[in-house]
């Protein structure tokens, strides 16, 4: 089985994290996990004004703190799992990541952390059930 984590710096990805250790037995005996994170791009003023290397770096660097709490679970449950970085629309990278994965199932916090959050809360969710064809538990 191939299950997907979309994750962020949210207390609702750090319970998806945490709902998928408590319920390991269910999903059989060493599912092939994956932890995501994606960024949505920056301005193109932004990144015109800046290397490439500083742009991916940042991106990089953004991703991997989004994923430290969600990784420390998993690591010290010992729970092997991969990390992945992307950048661009959340909800539809989220959607193609897992479609074109062949996922079994994406667990993600039924909202996240961004910059907009308190006006869009849910709206990755919303975007990942509109474009999703694989299964999606959402976590509240």
């Amino acid at each position: 089985m191939k299950i997907l984590i979309a994750a962020d710096e949210s207390d609702c990805a750090l319970r998806a994290v945490t709902y998928l250790v408590k319920s390991m037995a269910n999903y059989g005996t060493k599912p092939e996990i994956h932890l995501l994170n994606v960024q949505p791009p920056l301005p193109g003023r932004a990144t015109a004004a800046v290397s490439r290397s500083a742009v991916q770096g940042f991106y990089r660097e953004t991703s991997q703190k989004a994923l430290a709490r969600g990784r420390r679970v998993l690591t010290r449950s010992r729970i092997a799992h991969e990390e992945v970085h992307l950048v661009g629309d959340p909800g539809r990278v989220i959607a193609a990541y897992a479609t074109e994965g062949k996922f079994s199932l994406v667990i993600m916090g039924s909202h996240g952390q961004g910059a907009i959050s308190s006006v869009l809360v849910g709206s990755v969710v919303r975007k990942v059930i509109a474009y999703c064809k694989v299964p999606l538990l959402i976590i509240r």
